[in-house]
């Protein structure tokens, strides 16, 4: 659980950097809002095209060739910015790069996940992985008034750059271990199962579809909460505070719902949609053009608007039947969509009609996929009735049978 944490983390942090040190970055490369919001997209459109189109090769690539992948793009995309980018044109290019390594960090910790962890500890592993992201947000936000303020932004990618390399020498590590292992035969595939169950397809539809909602809303709260905080009177320091500070309260609930989930019997995407209407009352409360409505409900955007990822992807994983990297893999391709829609056209949004309107319309995203959640549980829950699943499903100290699973 911790490397593969570690690992989505260094993926997942450049758009965080770029979001928490918005207000310098836009001066030195003279980026509007609109500009920047794509700068962002584009690190999440192009996980999100790089994972749809090599899923079927992952698994037969191994974690010793995506470990390296990730370690060489994260290190080249962080030399990158600190020594190329200039403008936007070189931005973009930039973030494409790191998009890769992000999608092939995520690929990285996703097979770590399903290959080491039992069934009863997966809620929480998956609560554990996906404070990933909340943890990029929180060193981002640390970075501002540390790293940031004493060497300028570009510093924050050298350390990126510094880990990534780290990153290569594991991977090396792995590679030798695995060819050794092979010499020994010890590399023989594992066959299939001829007869396997899939995922229902119309629940699985709106679930993807609700993440790409939800995702579109809470990444525009990652990206650009440092700069309506500079607007309404903050200080750069304490909108990295604030991004800090939010980001550890959602580390927190993203482990505690998944250690929730291994010891309740179900019943788990009512409490993700009640977290995303959480988060849509705290962006309405954004709308608030006050520094202390930005700290108030900032933190509660951050803390548990955000904390659903993890136990969405938990559940619809156990409710994939037998393919359950299947299922999972379309959410997380529609957790990519949201993350590239939403800096891009809300940010361009804000530009055009102000932060208090675009605010309004994250909180309708996020209150359309808390409805498209329950939408999704109740087709779920009509599947598991009409096919009721061959073995129980497992939890930390018991079995329960459908359809309370949903």
């Amino acid at each position: 659980m911790v490397l593969a944490s570690a690992i989505t983390t260094l993926g997942a942090i450049p758009p965080f950097l770029l979001g928490a040190q918005a207000v310098r970055i836009r001066e030195d490369l003279g980026l509007g809002l609109g500009a920047f919001g794509v700068a962002v997209s584009v690190f999440f459109a192009t996980a999100a095209v790089a994972t749809l189109s090599t899923s079927g090769v992952v698994d037969r690539l191994g974690r010793g060739r995506l470990l390296l992948a990730a370690g060489l793009l994260v290190s080249g995309g962080g030399v990158a910015m600190t020594t190329l980018a200039r403008g936007w044109w070189t931005l973009m290019l930039v973030m494409v790069v790191l998009g890769l390594g992000n999608a092939a960090s995520q690929a990285t910790a996703n097979l770590l996940m399903a290959r080491t962890l039992p069934p009863g500890r997966r809620g929480l592993g998956f609560g554990v992985k996906q404070s990933a992201v909340p943890l990029a947000i929180m060193l981002g936000g640390l970075a501002v008034p540390t790293t940031g303020a004493l060497w300028g932004w570009r510093s924050t990618f050298v350390i990126t750059a510094c880990l990534g390399v780290v990153v290569v020498g594991g991977a090396v590590a792995v590679l030798v271990r695995e060819r050794r292992r092979g010499r020994r035969g010890a590399g023989a595939p594992v066959s299939l199962p001829e007869l396997m169950e899939s995922p229902p397809t119309l629940p699985l539809l709106l679930a993807a579809l609700a993440i790409t909602f939800a995702s579109a809303a809470a990444n525009f709260v990652g990206a650009f909460t440092a700069s309506w905080g500079f607007e309404v009177g903050l200080t750069p320091s304490q909108t990295g505070v604030l991004m800090a500070l939010g980001s550890g309260g959602s580390i927190a609930v993203r482990v505690f719902s998944g250690w929730r989930a291994d010891h309740r019997h179900g019943a788990n995407l009512p409490v993700v949609a009640a977290q995303m209407g959480v988060g849509a009352l705290a962006c309405a409360g954004l709308v608030v053009a006050q520094p202390w409505a930005v700290w108030v409900f900032g933190l509660l955007a951050f803390s548990i608007g955000w904390s659903w990822p993890g136990l969405l992807l938990y559940a619809v994983a156990r409710l994939g039947r037998d393919n359950p990297a299947q299922a999972s893999g379309a959410v997380q391709a529609g957790a990519f969509a949201g993350g590239a829609l939403g800096p891009a056209l809300l940010g361009g949004l804000s530009q055009a009609v102000g932060f208090p309107l675009t605010w309004a319309v994250a909180a309708g995203c996020f209150a359309v996929a808390g409805l498209l959640v329950l939408l999704a549980r109740s087709r779920f829950t009509a599947d598991l009735l009409t096919r009721p699943p061959r073995e129980p499903f497992r939890y930390a100290r018991s079995k329960v049978t459908p359809p309370r699973e949903a």
